[in-house]
């Protein structure tokens, strides 16, 4: 991803932890890969994961009228980046390209500003929960998607982008049936060293989940940079505390994910923990007064994980992480 250049700007001007040439370089991994996909993740962390879409162009997805359903149209993540044998996800569907988003009100779905740039762009979008590989087994197409579950932009709520905070608050066409809008953290008390994930399409991917990362650097011009291993298309991905399950932001930014190597194919870009640029989010402070409060008695997602004694980023005890670097990653 590229960031923004008020994103550059500020977090260079408040951080030393982010000189110049930092800025510059290449990035995609932090440490270990972190990402996981839905059917590894805990109970908790896939109830949150069910509120989480991607967005897709209307060209690109085409109704089915015989089984009533829709197909995103999708390409061979491997070919069409070029990626070198042995890259994670290689053999993957992938979309066309656009951002994700998070479900936070009953029919608002909360994103980038550089995702849904103005009504034109919002005419002509679709929403989509369940892009995600939901078996161990990888089994059944994960571009077929239920009616119930693509809707259509209405119009923008709330837009910022450019010089400002980047993010977009849109109205659907309808109410979301089965899934349940996430909370964001009102608080205003994110600090530096706070454990987040993110959620989101990396490259137009099916779902991933990337736990194990820390806030970084905190700003008070409603930005914050963490070491989340995301990519293009993870824009709009909520970011969220792994100890409250709060949408404490969103992912606008970053360096770009790839590197070329000798042999003319594509590698993702490896850093250590604590190296690279960082990976840049738009507070939810940044338009919090957009967002409708949960109703009082609602059991809203911070009331079902209010007593979770495990981190909500904590994968599944049957599904740790561990099988993915025996398996070098396949």
């Amino acid at each position: 991803m590229k960031r923004t250049l008020k994103a550059i700007l500020a977090m260079a001007i408040i951080s030393p932890l982010l000189s110049t040439p930092a800025l510059a370089v290449d990035k995609g991994i932090y440490g270990r890969d972190d990402r996981i996909e839905l059917f590894d993740a805990s109970p908790e962390t896939r109830r949150l994961a069910d509120s989480v879409v991607s967005l897709w162009q209307s060209v690109d997805i085409h109704y089915n009228s015989a089984d009533k359903t829709f197909s995103l149209e999708t390409t061979n993540f491997g070919d069409d980046l070029n990626l070198c044998p042995g890259e994670r996800f290689r053999e993957q569907p992938r979309g066309p390209g656009l951002c994700s988003g998070s479900l936070v009100g009953g029919d608002l779905i909360m994103t980038a500003g550089h995702c849904v740039k103005d009504q034109s762009a919002c005419n002509v979008l679709k929403i989509v929960f369940g892009f995600a590989f939901k078996k161990i087994s990888l089994a059944g197409d994960p571009s077929e998607i239920g009616v119930k579950d693509v809707y259509s932009c209405k119009k923008i709520i709330a837009h910022s982008t450019g010089d400002e905070p980047d993010y977009a608050l849109i109205q659907l066409d309808r109410k979301v049936a089965g899934h349940k809008p996430l909370v964001i953290n009102r608080s205003h008390n994110l600090i530096a060293g706070d454990k987040v994930m993110v959620m989101g399409h990396p490259k137009s991917l099916p779902l991933k989940i990337a736990a194990g990362g820390t806030v970084r650097v905190v700003s008070p011009l409603d930005y914050f940079v963490t070491d989340l291993d995301t990519f293009a298309g993870n824009s709009g991905s909520p970011v969220i505390n792994a100890a409250t399950g709060l949408i404490e932001g969103i992912l606008i930014g970053g360096d770009n994910d790839f590197i070329q190597t000798l042999s003319g194919c594509a590698t993702v870009a490896t850093y250590p923990q604590n190296g690279g640029g960082g990976e840049f989010a738009t507070a939810v402070s940044a338009l919090e007064s957009f967002i409708p409060k949960p109703a009082k008695g609602n059991k809203s997602m911070e009331i079902s994980f209010r007593d979770v004694k495990t981190p909500i980023g904590t994968p599944s005890a049957q599904h740790d992480l561990s099988r993915y670097f025996a398996a070098g990653f396949q």
